[in-house]
């Protein structure tokens, strides 16, 4: 009985050993190549869901992501303020009054000046576009049956792309209920910021405390050198080609100097685009001429922020390829469109430097 009790033990470990033994006896390239093709489905998967996740989150964490960057921003102020020993909750709502202030003014004195020399715009788009189309019918092989086809095209594919007006309305809303969250979490942060963070710190023990601690202020360090050295060098630009514009007399100078500020805030993209409006409208308004002395000045400006000024105020805070900034700005647009790409930067930069300050410190405590 002994025996027979135990004949079906190496019956069970062979059928056990079986699949081991089948996987065994494949080729090694057939095995390898299942284990990546494995491992590419769960990372595609994973990232599948990432993506659905950071969709439905988009509005929120966009909000979040420039609430951080604004209260890194702003927080200088907060300090000076509270150095001439205001309150903290006075502090924090001076700084978002004058954040709102600011916003608000800058807006008006562009509207007014948009609004005073549209007329006379007007008329030179007229003139600068008469004189583009004879430019391109006497330059290139193209004629005017020809341009006006594809001028009839391009109007009926804007048409038709035009967006729902429920979808407009909803898109509305939420960029609305976006920017009122940002508001109130930009004041909460600016009050209670470091009492929440110490908060988090009290919470922990040992050597997470410790890698915690220089992790996020590593991360905070580099926010704040990115919002202040971005904000410096969008002025810089936006100086820089605005008084090229006042000087070669290219109608509304001021605006297309704010949306030149405002790009600065998207890393390479940003000033491409602002350049190549300022262009444009230097082209219809005054001719080929101006639109290629508007183009050098561009240049200029760009070639010097890119070389000189960003190395020197940004120095090595922020240690991201251009490569992979066009990339982060690329996924930002794409998930968020304008406010993904204002805060796509950020966030990579941060998530880095603190990734990177974490294995350091794992690496100088290999217990």
């Amino acid at each position: 009985m002994d025996e027979d009790a135990g004949t079906p033990e190496p019956a069970a470990r062979s059928r056990a050993a079986g699949p081991r033994q089948t996987w065994a006896g494949l080729p090694w390239p057939v095995r390898t190549a299942v284990t990546w093709s494995a491992c590419l489905v769960v990372v595609v998967a994973a990232l599948w869901l990432l993506g659905k996740i950071a969709v439905l989150l988009a509005p929120l964490a966009v909000a979040l992501a420039g609430t951080l960057f604004l209260t890194a921003l702003l927080d200088p102020v907060l300090l000076g303020l509270r150095r001439l020993r205001v309150p903290r909750a006075l502090a924090a709502l001076l700084s978002v009054l004058l954040l709102l202030g600011v916003l608000f003014g800058v807006g008006a004195l562009v509207g007014n000046l948009t609004a005073s020399q549209f007329g006379e715009l007007s008329q030179q788009l007229d003139q600068g576009l008469e004189r583009s189309r004879d430019f391109v019918t006497s330059s290139l092989p193209v004629t005017d049956e020809q341009l006006d086809r594809q001028i009839t095209q391009i109007r009926e594919g804007l048409s038709g792309s035009a967006p729902d007006p429920v979808a407009g309305a909803r898109t509305a809303a939420e960029v609305a209920g976006s920017i009122l969250l940002g508001l109130v979490l930009l004041f909460f942060l600016l009050k209670d910021g470091r009492s929440m963070w110490h908060w988090v710190l009290r919470r922990m023990t040992g050597p997470r405390r410790d890698v915690t601690a220089e992790a996020g202020r590593a991360g905070w360090r580099t926010l704040s050198a990115y919002s202040r050295g971005t904000m410096i060098i969008a002025a810089i630009d936006a100086i820089g080609i605005g008084l090229a514009l006042v000087v070669l007399r290219v109608p509304l100078a001021l605006p297309l100097a704010l949306i030149t500020f405002l790009g600065g805030f998207v890393p390479i993209i940003g000033a491409t685009v602002a350049g190549a409006i300022a262009v444009l409208v230097a082209l219809a308004a005054n001719g080929p001429t101006t639109a290629l002395l508007t183009l050098a000045a561009v240049i200029a400006v760009q070639q010097i922020e890119g070389n000189l000024l960003e190395p020197l105020v940004m120095k090595r805070q922020v240690q991201l390829h251009p490569a992979v900034i066009l990339v982060v700005v690329t996924a930002g647009t794409l998930i968020a469109g304008i406010a993904g790409a204002f805060v796509s930067v950020p966030i990579a930069a941060v998530t880095w430097r603190v990734l990177d300050t974490v294995q350091r410190h794992r690496a100088a405590r290999p217990d």
